[in-house]
């Protein structure tokens, strides 16, 4: 795997690692995963991917906020077709940024010398808006647990936007507040303040999280 750089965003927790192609007239090759490189290059990973997951979605929709707890869950995920707008919130009690929501912007375009992962740690809720037909994959540190899951919705009021490039959130609000691209379970997401007084966000609290950066 051919690592050409580690960056953190808004949340230092969470980086965006970029990764070489090899292209010649017939496409390209790539090893878009190695454990070994990304053992050396990137020590925040400190759990075994156990689970890997594709998603696919129509464009206009819109998926989040999701986070799990026993286990906690960090996620790996890149764009494999189409275009994501990648949504990440701070759930961590006491943290600075707890509260805050960013957006990344991670289109799939084959045509680059290179692809990106964004890495989400525990601690940070996870969702994304789809502009194209759009194929991601995810690779997470623990199994699903149905029991041990919850939602904060996207559309929510009290999300603070104040950290989120501003090009990103107005393609948001051109396309989340409208579409109906949206599951029954995301529509009765919760509201910041609900989760807040929920007895469950006593898992996710700063600096007890996974340690990550």
């Amino acid at each position: 795997m051919k690592v050409l750089s580690v960056e953190s965003l808004v949340f230092p927790e969470v980086k965006v690692v970029r990764f070489g192609r090899f292209a010649d007239e017939r496409g390209y090759f790539c090893e878009h995963f190695r454990k070994s490189d990304f053992e050396r290059s990137l020590p925040f990973l400190d759990a075994p991917f156990v689970q890997c997951n594709e998603s696919y979605s129509r464009p206009g929709t819109l998926r989040g906020m999701h986070f799990q707890w026993n286990p906690h869950v960090g996620k790996l995920v890149r764009t494999v077709h189409g275009h994501m707008i990648d949504l990440v919130l701070d759930i961590r009690h006491g943290s600075r940024t707890y509260g805050k929501i960013i957006a990344h912007d991670m289109p799939a375009d084959h045509a680059r010398p290179d692809n990106q992962w964004i890495w989400i740690p525990p601690g940070f809720a996870h969702g994304g808006l789809f502009l194209r037909e759009t194929t991601i994959e995810y690779y997470c540190t623990g199994e699903y647990n149905p029991a041990c899951e919850a939602g904060i919705s996207p559309l929510a009021a009290d999300l603070d936007w104040s950290q989120c490039a501003p090009t990103l959130k107005r393609a948001f609000d051109q396309v989340a507040f409208a579409t109906q691209l949206l599951s029954p379970k995301d529509k009765a997401g919760m509201t910041l303040a609900a989760w807040s007084h929920d007895e469950r966000a006593r898992h996710f609290l700063y600096p007890a999280s996974r340690k990550a950066g």
